[in-house]
């Protein structure tokens, strides 16, 4: 770290790597990688110009990506995650942390911990909120042998972490358990307001669930919950099907996480169309009827 400052690689450039890049870019790390198997398609252009504009280095495999690493951030998929580990093992030097920031279970968390075994030092690490606006002052939660001692250098670098544990696994839970709630919402609110946009009592369902939530806004909560499904519904029903298994392990029958998970990938489908993605800025009522009719196509 001859400038002080740690290099950092990316495994996994989507929306998260490159949120967090565009941060530590601009608090002055220069020295900042990414790879993602995406890079050699046709479809990577895009992400290796976002790189570029960035000035993050796009790397030419998982090898060059994490050559001379301080810190890798792990930001793939859900169901890539140990895939990911798995790819850069070899080629780690000089003990790296290693930051798993995906959306997993605990004992996922745990097995990729196991995989990397001392070539890297393991961090699970849970994101708490949505990447945009802080990217990466985002509020985190950090986890595992290593997390004490990674959070003053991830503090340097302007990033607000906290610890949840010693244990590989505590922070993920913490992660997990809550997205019950906050994605469960999600699909209640799609759900609830897609029959109230049909039975013509939208601003009558709204009212009335003011009375039992007085400090929730549904002017607004309606069209950011419903944009959220739109904008991520499948990484939400990917990240939904880890939060079932983080129940199974805890021994609790994911009976409305389940229903979740098809909430969320239904409208991520449905929020894929131009006719929804045109109206995502409209307002509810605009939103409202743009999903219905592309519901009803979809049935």
């Amino acid at each position: 770290m001859a400038d002080n400052k740690p290099a950092v690689c990316f495994i996994g450039f989507g929306e998260a790597g490159q949120a967090v890049a565009a941060g530590l870019r601009e608090d002055g790390v220069a020295r900042i990688a990414a790879w993602d198997i995406l890079f050699p398609q046709a479809k990577g252009e895009a992400l290796k110009r976002a790189a570029d504009a960035i000035g993050v280095r796009a790397a030419d495999s998982a090898a060059d990506a994490v050559r001379g690493a301080d810190i890798v951030v792990s930001a793939v998929t859900a169901a890539a995650s140990v895939d990911a580990a798995h790819s850069v093992k070899p080629y780690l030097a000089g003990e790296p942390y290693f930051l798993d920031i995906n959306s997993v279970s605990p004992g996922r968390k745990q097995e990729t911990g196991k995989t990397l075994g001392d070539a890297a030092r393991y961090v699970d690490v849970a994101v708490l909120a949505p990447i945009h606006p802080a990217r990466h002052k985002t509020p985190l939660l950090l986890a595992g042998p290593y997390a004490e001692a990674v959070a003053p250098e991830l503090a340097a670098l302007g990033m607000r972490a906290t610890i949840a544990g010693a244990d590989v696994g505590a922070a993920a839970a913490i992660k997990m358990v809550r997205s019950v709630m906050i994605k469960g919402i999600e699909a209640l609110t799609l759900e609830c307001f897609l029959a109230a946009a049909r039975a013509g009592v939208v601003d009558e369902v709204a009212a009335s669930l003011k009375n039992n939530y007085p400090g929730l806004d549904w002017a607004k909560v309606v069209p950011y919950n419903l944009e959220r499904m739109a904008n991520h519904g499948e990484r939400r029903a990917a990240e939904m099907e880890e939060v079932a298994a983080t129940l199974r392990e805890l021994g609790v029958e994911p009976l409305m996480t389940t229903a979740t998970v098809k909430r969320q990938r239904e409208m991520g489908a449905i929020g894929a169309l131009q006719s929804v993605r045109n109206m995502l800025s409209a307002g509810r009522a605009a939103m409202l009827s743009a999903i219905s009719a592309a519901a009803r196509d979809r049935h």
